[in-house]
């Protein structure tokens, strides 16, 4: 199964105050080249990118106090990889988060960029040298995402994971050609504030066996840190690249994470989870649908008080009667920012939304603008 790594990071977080994320709603058009998973067209897409990255970087509005930013999976140009890191570490503020997929690599290719990271991935570049001696497979394709922080003293850390679980469009009867799996998971552990958070990317939330799976090893071990610590996981991130966002596959997981039905979970019955998709623009050779990307969404435990709302851009539910709380958004290209909330168990005296949406932006022509306001059908 995988390893779940911790790694303490410096990140001076507002103490008793929520949290902010930004997730980029943008769209992926990926085709095979020779077994790979390429963007069609990379320049236009670190075009639209990039435009995300000079707001966040000039912080228009409240953009100032983000913390946490999300791409979609392989939405960014594995060419660009450097000037991204370039942006983050001279023009980003101190304690930001950014996470985000990347063009699908080799094996080979995978194994340099950890050695190249190797003070922020020593374990990593471990497992991947382990199955490297175990067989001929450096040439196997690689879905990956790297989170990267910029800590409170400015300095830029950079850590890669490697996707655990394939959809069916990445898996061949021919096993040169399969997917490779990756073999560990990090867990954040921010200092000083105490504020622990995950990224992974898509189906790893859903990968199971016959004898375990990734999203029980998640809990277990933040079993581990609240009965130890008195600590939990505060946040896990999903970022996707998914043609069926609400399949109900996530929804039964969903229920059994937060709902409690086989064990008690106190160490991430507070967890928020984020899952940023890509927008409804987007194109997958071997994958058809119509209109089927998008519906980014946040979830967070039903002791949560957040009542049904149903606006343009939006909306709350309780995603078909999971034991959660739910905001939902639309299908487009959007930029959406929201608050990550603070423990708050369902309070009858109150009428406080543990969730709040700060801004919606829509891309033009002219680049992003804020979407209009006002009720509407269209989720």
């Amino acid at each position: 199964m995988v390893k779940i790594v911790e790694k303490h990071v410096q990140l001076d977080f507002p103490l008793g105050h929520h949290l902010h994320c930004l997730i980029a709603q943008i769209p992926n058009r990926l085709q095979r080249r020779e077994h790979l998973f390429s963007l069609v067209n990379p320049e236009d897409q670190w075009h639209m990118v990039r435009s995300v990255l000079d707001l966040v970087a000039d912080g228009a509005g409240n953009l100032k106090r983000l913390h946490f930013l999300m791409f979609p999976e392989t939405s960014i140009p594995v060419s660009r990889f450097d000037d991204l890191l370039e942006v983050i570490g001279e023009r980003f503020r101190n304690d930001t988060v950014t996470m985000f997929g990347l063009e699908q690599i080799r094996l080979e290719q995978y194994r340099a960029l950890l050695t190249r990271f190797r003070e922020d991935n020593a374990e990593a570049l471990e497992c991947v040298e382990r199955d490297i001696d175990s067989g001929d497979i450096l040439s196997m394709p690689v879905n990956w995402c790297c989170i990267a922080i910029k800590e409170t003293s400015g300095r830029l850390r950079v850590f890669l994971e490697a996707k655990t679980h394939p959809f069916r469009g990445e898996e061949f009867l021919d096993k040169d050609h399969d997917l490779y799996r990756g073999r560990h998971f990090y867990l954040f552990r921010g200092e000083p504030a105490c504020f622990n958070f995950m990224t992974i990317i898509c189906l790893d939330y859903l990968y199971r066996d016959l004898y375990s799976s990734n999203i029980k090893q998640i809990i277990d071990h933040a079993n581990r840190l609240f009965f130890t610590m008195r600590q939990s996981l505060d946040a896990l991130f999903v970022i996707q690249c998914n043609p069926k966002p609400e399949h109900s596959a996530y929804r039964d997981v969903l229920t059994g994470f937060y709902g409690e039905h086989l064990e008690d979970t106190p160490g991430v019955r507070e967890t928020v989870t984020v899952f940023g998709n890509c927008s409804d623009e987007s194109e997958i050779e071997g994958v058809r649908c119509q209109s089927c990307y998008g519906v980014s969404f946040v979830a967070i435990s039903a002791r949560h008080k957040m009542s049904l709302v149903q606006e343009r851009e939006f909306a709350s539910d309780d995603f078909d009667g999971a034991p959660i709380c739910r905001l939902r958004f639309g299908t487009g290209t959007r930029l959406f920012y929201f608050n990550l909330p603070l423990y708050h168990e369902l309070d009858p005296r109150s009428s406080r939304v543990p969730l709040k949406v700060h801004t919606v932006q829509r891309w033009t022509d002219e680049g992003w603008i804020k979407a209009g306001d006002g009720a509407g059908q269209v989720l």
